[in-house]
Formats: C-alpha cells, sequence, structure tokens
C-alpha cells in the first residue's frame, strides 16, 4: 500500500511524531511519499494531487478537515491521524467514502488520564509550594497543609476514554467514584468501579475533587459556570485537562478569588495563556502549560501503533486505534 504524509517538512508534529526511525520504521513496510511543503498544509487541490495514488493519508494537528471535496479522485481508504480526536478532521461524508479512520486516541487517553493523577496529587500534597519552599530555604511550613486521596470522593465530568483510564488508574487509592454523563452508564461497570451515576449539581456539591473530561463541542461549551463553581466545598479540588472552553473562565477566575477552593488546570479559553491573565497570579491554582499528555516521549511511540495498525488494515484484520462515525461525533470539535 501506499502512504502520504500530510504533514508540512518544518512542522512540530513531523519533529516529534516522525523522527528518523519512525520514518525508517513507517518506509520498511509502505511505499511513503511526505507532503513538499515546508511551513503549510495542502490546499484541497494540491492535497487531491499529492495523496492521489496513496491508500492511506496520515496526519497531525490543526490538518484541514478531509471531506469530500479533498477525497474527490483519490483512493484513499484510511485515515491514520497522529492525533488524539478527529473532531476537527473528519465530517460524516468522510465515512460515507467508505473511509476507515484511525487516531492515537487511546494511547493519548492513557497519558492525560496518568497526567490527571499526578495533577490531582499535585493539588493534595501542594507539591509545587512545597518545591518552592525547599528552594528558597524553608522546611515544612503550616500554611501548606497536604492532603490524602486515599479515600476521597471523586467526581468526574464526562465519561470517555480519558476518564475510563482514570478511573481504572484511581482504583488502587480506594476513593469512591460519582460520575456525571449524559448517557446512561451499565450498571456492572459502576459496580466494579465502585462507582455512582449522578447529577452535575451532585458533583460539584459533595465531591472533593472534581476532575473535568467532557468533549468541547456546541453542547458543552460553557457548560461549567458560576453555580457549579458556587457549589463547591471549602476545601475541593478542581482539575481541568479538557478544553479550557467546557468552563466559563472569568466565572472559575471570580470564584477562585474568593479562596475558598483551589483548581489545577492544564487547559485555557485562549492558548498560551494570556501574560497579564489573573490566572497567573492566584496563590490556589496551579497552571499548567497544556502538557497533560501524552508525553513527548509517547509521540513517536504512538505513530508506530499507527503504523502497526495500518500493516493490520492492509492484511484485513481488525485494528485497534479506530474511531467509528458515532465516537467521532461526541470528540472534541476545535478549543
Amino acid at each position: 500500500m501506499k502512504v502520504f504524509v500530510s504533514v508540512p517538512k518544518n512542522d512540530g508534529v513531523m519533529e516529534t511524531f516522525f523522527p528518523e526511525n519512525v520514518k525508517k520504521y513507517l518506509e520498511e513496510r509502505f511505499e511513503v511519499t511526505y507532503l513538499p511543503k515546508d511551513d503549510e498544509f495542502p490546499t484541497i487541490e494540491e492535497f487531491k494531487e499529492y495523496a492521489k495514488d496513496a491508500d492511506i493519508v496520515m496526519t497531525g494537528w490543526c490538518h484541514p478537515v478531509i471531506d469530500a471535496k479533498m477525497l474527490e479522485g483519490t483512493n484513499i481508504k484510511m485515515i491514520a491521524h497522529t492525533g488524539g480526536s478527529v473532531g476537527s478532521l473528519v465530517v460524516p461524508e468522510t465515512y460515507d467514502k467508505g473511509v476507515k479512520v484511525i487516531s492515537g486516541n487511546i494511547y493519548y487517553a492513557r497519558s492525560v488520564a496518568e497526567g490527571t493523577v499526578g495533577y490531582i496529587l499535585a493539588g493534595l500534597r501542594k507539591i509545587p509550594d512545597y518545591v518552592n519552599c525547599v528552594r528558597y530555604g524553608g522546611w515544612q511550613p503550616e500554611q501548606y497543609p497536604s492532603e490524602r486521596l486515599i479515600d476521597q470522593t471523586v467526581g468526574i465530568v464526562g465519561l470517555g476514554a480519558i476518564s475510563r483510564n482514570l478511573i481504572k488508574m484511581l482504583q488502587v487509592f480506594d476513593v469512591k467514584i460519582k460520575i456525571y454523563s449524559n448517557y446512561p452508564i451499565d450498571e456492572n461497570y459502576l459496580k466494579e468501579n465502585n462507582a455512582t451515576q449522578v447529577s452535575l449539581e451532585e458533583i460539584f456539591s459533595t465531591c472533593k475533587i472534581v476532575s473535568l473530561h467532557s468533549a468541547m463541542n456546541e453542547r458543552t461549551r460553557g457548560m461549567i459556570r458560576k453555580e457549579h463553581f458556587d457549589m463547591l466545598q471549602d476545601g475541593a479540588l478542581f482539575i481541568n485537562t479538557a478544553r479550557g472552553r467546557v468552563i466559563v473562565e472569568e466565572d472559575l477566575i471570580a470564584a477562585l478569588k474568593e479562596d475558598r477552593f483551589r483548581a489545577v488546570l492544564d487547559v485555557y479559553y485562549k492558548e498560551p495563556l494570556p501574560a497579564d491573565s489573573d490566572l497567573r497570579k492566584l496563590h490556589n491554582v496551579y497552571c499548567m502549560p497544556h502538557v497533560g499528555g501524552p508525553t513527548m516521549d509517547f509521540y513517536e511511540v504512538i505513530t508506530k501503533y499507527l503504523i502497526d495498525d495500518m500493516v493490520k488494515f492492509e492484511k484485513g484484520e481488525s485494528v485497534d486505534t479506530e474511531i467509528t462515525r458515532e465516537y467521532a461525533a461526541r470528540m472534541t470539535v476545535g478549543g
């Protein structure tokens, strides 16, 4: 099979997801051509020309949507996306063309879940504060009382691949889990994970830790707002590794200024986070620069996993990373 890598030469995706060892891994298995542009993605006409003989196209972050116009006149049978969500990459007519879609989503999900556990522990144990204290000559200050994760009640907003991985990871801490989801959750799954399905209001009013994992789309934009932050108990910890626009950011800032609860944020309404944002100045929030996952050492591993599935596809075997039409419709669109 022939593969077209639709990633600009100087794009960060090419450097991190397609280093030389990964290119070799790919080229040993397929006939490969690369986008001959340095800094820009292909136009529709360019894409159709470059991909006209390809069976598989590989893409990365920020690639233009691959719709019927892009696919017209091509022989593309599969799209392999090195990113996680394909919500901004494919549309229903992509699937109507019979194209199979795979992505690194299941690996991103594990990595973000791992990062979320780290953020929860950092927030509860106040790890950054203690590190800074020791760095500047202090030792065990009373103003940074640490807290446990063991036996706490954790609220999960949104049940997708990331939160399912997170729930599995949290089991070792013997936590009670409450889940908010728009979809009915299997009772056996709830029982196995010491979890209950509850309302959004119950999540925010009863959970010591609230972790946001909803996909960002028109339905969820601004879903978490002042009324929810007002419900958080004193001393609660709010985590957002989903998307900044799932919350009303100004409402969060106003609530944090009351100094009743703390937050660890990995995503924001605008990225990079503006230098004058109040979030940078508040002592009760840890701001991370959208690095919740996957970790950089995982990028090339994800590409190799996708290549392995491309080989399985060529052999007519089932693949592990497929994104179905139904799943794609629930994925994050934009930021």
